[in-house]
């Protein structure tokens, strides 16, 4: 019988210091390219691809487009702020989603959500692709938060809490329900009372500032 498959041969290109979004510091790296092989009784013969390069960390093993060898770490200061303030601007639809249907007022919340602390401001035509695509994946607020919060600082932690706080309450204010839900954020971000409190507090003010 013959035994005929495919592996993948990696090889290191190169070698040098980059600056790695996963550990947020200069790190070293290598250069690899990765070539799929047909194989015969587990022996690669004949390339059966083009080679594929890619850039890993040397620390954290972390893999990376080489285009990453081009990025400052300004460059990386600001797509981090700009993924956070996206993951917090979905952690809003999320909590919005999580009392049900949404309706006109909560909208318009989380349009004025948007405008605050998105890169760009979000229509509502967009907005309702986010939406129906947050109800096919059926992520709750709190799982969809604590398993992106790790990368946040305690600032940033309490900027979403309070844009979450904008949109929880966009409708039937500070109910019981809504309570519930902002505790559950709240562990899910592994905050104290204070930092808790003081999020809330300046959500409030911000809520208020936009009704004037």
């Amino acid at each position: 019988m013959i035994l005929i498959g495919t592996m993948n041969i990696t090889r290191t290109r190169g070698q040098g210091d980059f600056h790695c979004p996963t550990c947020g510091s200069l790190r070293e790296y290598s250069l690899k390219s990765r070539r799929p092989f047909l194989t015969l009784y587990f022996i690669p013969t004949v390339p059966i691809g083009a080679s594929e390069l890619f850039v890993r960390c040397d620390g954290c093993k972390s893999n990376w487009d080489p285009a990453i060898l081009n990025m400052s770490a300004r460059d990386h200061q600001v797509a981090k702020d700009t993924q956070f303030r996206v993951e917090a601007f979905r952690a809003s639809v999320l909590v919005v989603l999580h009392g049900g249907a949404i309706n006109d007022r909560e909208i318009e919340a989380l349009l004025e959500i948007g405008h605050r602390i998105l890169p760009e401001p979000i229509d509502r035509d967009d907005l309702g692709q986010l939406c129906s695509s947050a109800v096919q994946n059926r992520v709750s607020a709190a799982n969809y938060v604590r398993s992106v919060c790790r990368a946040w600082s305690i600032e940033q932690k309490q900027r979403a809490l309070g844009a979450m706080f904008v949109a929880a309450t966009a409708d039937a204010g500070l109910d019981a329900k809504t309570l519930v839900l902002l505790a559950s954020l709240r562990d899910a971000m592994n905050l104290t009372d204070e930092e808790y409190e003081s999020a809330i507090e300046a959500a409030i003010q911000w809520d208020d500032a936009a009704e004037t």
